[in-house]
This record gives C-alpha cells, sequence and structure tokens, in this order.
C-alpha cells in the first residue's frame, strides 16, 4: 500500500471521526431529548449535496483546567455554505455533544470566518444555536469571542438578512446574537433564551422560575417579543427557516425572487364589499382581508402570537414578495399599543433594509391610553413606527379601510410620510378622533342637540372624501377591487427612486 494511499485513509478516517462530534453516547444523549444534532439540522436545512464545510480540524487552543489533553476536530460547531432552493446561504451550526456546544477562541473565529464570508459574497446568514454559552475554561478569550461575533451582526445588519435558530439553551452573552440578527425561531420546550438563569434569579432576587416559564420559546413568542417564531420541533422550526428565505432577497441590492402565481391580478372579491359592519365598533378579522387580496390567499406571518392588535408577516401578489401590516379589530379594536408599534416598527425597517414593498391595512382607532402605557414611554415606542415609516424608502401602498383617527392615522402609513399611493374604501373614516368624542370636546353642553351634533360631525368627517378632496389619498376604491389596485400600484412602483440627505447614521427614538 503506497503513502499516498495511507495519506487518503487517515484524511477518510478523521473526517469520519469528525462528524461524530462528541461520539455516539452524546448523540443518543442528544436525541433521547428530542433534540436533532447540528449535521442533522444542516442536512435538513440545505439542498441535499451542496454544503461545503470549512474549518473542520480545527481544535481549540486552550491548556487550562487539562483542557490540552481533549481535542475534537471542529471543537464544537459545523459551519460552512450550501444552498437552499438552489440560491447561496451561509450557515453555522453549534455541536452540543462537544463541551456543551459552549463557545471557545477558535469556535468564534470559525463563526466569523463564515460571517465575514456572507457578508462579503451577499448572501444570507443563518446560525442553529445550541451551546451551553462561554468556555468557562478560557475566561476572557471566549468573551472576547463573542464580541467578535456580535460586531459581525452589527456590520451585517441591513446587509444581509441574518437569522437564528434557537435549538437548544443560549444563555448568558449567547443570547445577544440572535438578538441582532433579523429573525429569531426557537423550538418549544427544548430550547430557552435568558441573560441570567433560574439558579441566579433566586439567588439574587429570591424567584423560583423555571428554564421554560424564564426563556421558553411560548415566553419570548408571546411574552417579550424576542422570538418572531414557535416551533414545535426542530424539523418544523428548520422548515420555517426556509420559507422565511423564500419572502427576502439574497442582499440589500437585490430584490426578493418573483414566485409564479396562477392567482390573477385582476381578481375580484365581492366578500370584501360586506366585510366591515354596519355598527362601527364591532370587531371582524383582518386575516380576511389579508387572505383574499395576496395570491392564493397565502400568509407567512411573523410574530403571530405577541403584540397581536397589528398584523405582519409576509406574501407574494402577482409573484412579487411583500411585506403586510395590517391592524386588527379583532384584538383590542386594533388599537396601536408599545409593544404593537415596537413589533411593527422593526418589521417595517427590515422591508425597508431589503427592498421589500409595504402594503399596510389600516383601521386604527387610535393609541391605547392609560398610565401604564404612558410609564411605559408609549410616546417614544409610537414614535418608532412613525420613523421606520418615514425613513423606509421602498414603495409603500397603504389602504384605510375604516377607521383611521389621530396620531394613530399619522403612523399608519399616512401621505404625508411619504406614501406613495393611498387609498381607502368608502367605509373609512379618517379624522382627529371619532365623532362621539369630537363632540364632547367641542360642545361640552350640547345637551339634547349632542346627537344632532355627532350626525353633523359623521357627514362632515367620518369618511374618505374630505381627505380624497386634499389630495391625502389617491382614491377611493371598491373594496372587491382591493387586490388590483394593490397589484397595479406597486407595477408603477417597480421603479421607485427616493433620495434622503446625506447623513452618518438616523437617530432613531430608542
Amino acid at each position: 500500500m503506497s503513502i499516498q494511499t495511507d495519506k487518503i485513509r487517515e484524511l477518510v478516517e478523521r473526517r469520519a471521526t469528525a462528524k461524530l462530534g462528541g461520539g455516539e453516547k452524546r448523540i443518543e444523549a442528544q436525541h433521547q431529548k428530542g433534540k436533532l444534532t447540528a449535521r442533522e439540522r444542516l442536512a435538513l436545512l440545505l439542498d441535499e449535496g451542496s454544503f461545503e464545510e470549512f474549518d473542520q480540524f480545527v481544535q481549540h487552543r486552550c491548556t487550562n483546567f487539562d483542557m490540552d489533553k481533549s481535542h475534537i476536530d471542529g471543537d464544537g460547531v459545523v459551519t460552512g455554505q450550501g444552498t437552499i432552493d438552489g440560491r447561496l446561504v451561509y450557515v453555522f451550526a453549534q455541536d452540543f455533544t462537544v463541551n456543551g456546544g459552549s463557545l471557545s477562541k477558535t469556535m468564534s473565529e470559525k463563526i466569523c470566518k463564515v460571517m465575514d464570508m456572507a457578508t462579503r459574497n451577499g448572501a444570507p446568514c443563518i446560525g442553529l444555536n445550541d451551546s451551553g454559552g462561554a468556555r468557562i475554561q478560557e475566561g476572557i478569550d471566549a468573551l472576547a469571542g463573542y464580541g467578535e461575533i456580535f460586531e459581525r451582526n452589527i456590520l451585517a445588519s441591513g446587509v444581509v438578512p441574518q437569522i437564528s435558530g434557537i435549538f437548544g439553551p443560549c444563555a448568558g452573552g449567547a443570547v445577544y446574537s440572535p438578538a441582532l440578527t433579523d429573525f429569531t425561531v426557537m423550538v418549544k420546550d427544548t430550547s430557552y433564551m435568558f441573560l441570567t438563569g433560574p439558579a441566579v434569579v433566586k439567588q439574587v432576587t429570591g424567584e423560583e422560575v423555571s428554564q421554560e416559564e424564564l426563556g421558553g420559546a411560548d415566553v419570548h413568542s408571546s411574552k417579550s417579543g424576542v422570538a418572531h417564531f414557535a416551533a414545535a420541533d426542530d424539523k418544523e422550526g428548520i422548515a420555517m427557516i426556509k420559507e422565511l428565505l423564500s419572502y427576502l432577497p439574497q442582499n440589500n441590492m437585490q430584490s426578493a425572487p418573483v414566485r409564479p402565481t396562477a392567482d390573477p391580478a385582476g381578481r375580484a372579491d365581492d366578500a370584501l364589499n360586506d366585510i366591515i359592519p354596519d355598527n362601527p365598533n364591532k370587531a371582524y378579522d383582518m386575516y380576511g382581508v389579508i387572505g383574499s387580496i395576496v395570491d392564493e390567499g397565502k400568509f407567512f406571518e411573523v410574530h403571530k402570537n405577541y403584540a397581536k392588535n397589528i398584523i405582519v408577516g409576509f406574501a407574494h401578489m402577482n409573484g412579487q414578495s411583500v411585506g403586510v401590516v395590517a391592524n386588527q379589530p379583532n384584538v383590542l379594536a386594533g388599537v396601536l399599543d408599545i409593544n404593537a408599534s415596537r413589533k411593527a416598527a422593526r418589521f417595517v425597517r427590515f422591508c425597508d433594509a431589503f427592498n421589500i414593498p409595504l402594503v399596510t391595512l389600516v383601521d386604527v382607532p387610535g393609541f391605547l391610553c392609560g398610565t401604564q402605557q404612558e410609564y411605559g414611554a408609549i410616546i417614544t415606542n409610537g414614535a418608532k413606527l412613525l420613523y421606520a415609516y418615514g425613513e423606509a424608502t421602498v414603495p409603500k401602498v397603504t389602504v384605510t379601510l375604516r377607521k383611521s383617527y389621530g396620531g394613530a392615522h399619522i403612523v399608519m402609513s399616512c401621505k404625508q410620510l411619504r406614501g406613495d399611493v393611498n387609498y381607502a374604501w368608502p367605509t373609512a373614516s379618517i379624522a382627529v378622533m371619532g365623532a362621539e368624542g369630537a363632540v364632547d370636546v367641542l360642545f361640552k353642553d350640547a345637551g339634547e342637540e349632542r346627537e344632532k351634533k355627532i350626525d353633523e360631525y359623521n357627514d362632515l368627517f367620518s369618511n374618505p372624501y374630505r381627505a380624497a378632496e386634499k389630495g391625502y389619498i389617491e382614491d377611493v376604491i371598491e373594496p372587491r377591487n382591493t387586490r388590483f389596485r394593490v397589484i397595479r400600484a406597486l407595477e408603477t412602483l417597480k421603479g421607485k427612486r427616493q433620495d434622503v440627505p446625506a447623513k452618518k447614521h438616523d437617530n432613531l427614538p430608542l
């Protein structure tokens, strides 16, 4: 047998060993927890045969606490490039079977390398997190590694899409990388995120709380808003990432891929003519409107379980990817509060960064009032949404369905925030406030004349025609034709160019 044959056999054997990570027993332990391994996750995520691994033979350089006596090729993270539906992506997947997926300096260098390549080559970067945190044996080196990763998250922000999958523990400083990315997917029961764990919480505050209660997928997808999606298991989480990517461009210099559709652009829906209740205080479901106007009724919702009074997500209209923002009358009457404002603002800014047009459906009675909202800075948080729409230069098409009152009217992509095409249904009421409230302010002692004054106010303002007369909306449209009118507006806006003043960067009200 030749020396060359021996060398090749050594390579093959070493690759095989590296692919086992921490070994068969730890792989089995991972499976018993209902979790896939790092390589199994990548195999589901990427097109078959497309994965090209980098730095498979990298080992840690730590000598503290007898660490120099044990080395595993790859050092706890699998990195490389591959394709999803034929599109290039860069990936890293932390391997919990190797030192609990804890971050070493060399591990951070591997992650930083693929992040740099993603930014340089204009392709999405997807990170699958499953780690016990910093490798304590490495001390400050591990913290430096996190800092290097965070800096790359920041530099890549708005340049390439960044998606985080949380498929196990993600605690301490490690949580900030997912927080800096565009979208975060968590898995119920097997993943969690928190800055300090239950033991520390109990020690410091005396509060007893489980990992799931403190930072599980349900908590972060419904209460904190840290997670955009909550999946039932690893497979569903990976499927969500793949579907999300189908709506996004490769980078900020490209448009999202067009998806062929058999759904006619001119399709009308008579049901929309009757969807608004006669009683202005009665709710209806905005999902019915969204499903009616988008291609095949398919809507990929983001932050589904968080701040349900506003709806955000992706869809296609005549094959073009769009971001949809819509008030939800079925929840808190569609009012804007702190969480809804933050949720929508973040989504609007993402769409603007990546050339995805915005379709806004408005039915908003105002901002939520009360001390809790004021003390929580509803003013600043509401300003975030206002700022996001005013800053956005992508095509913006707005349709007002019913109520659009006061400051909430302004922040929902009105004409004065550089809305490109603004439509209204005949049922729209665009005013400073509702008729009853306005009359109570203007005519405090109206007495028996109150109802008459309310009717007068309604005749004057509770319709879309005063706004149309002043050019604040382009047209009053029949609801059944909304899909066609929005699609046609988007078509005319494809060549839109809008300059902004030169600046180092903006100062968003945080």
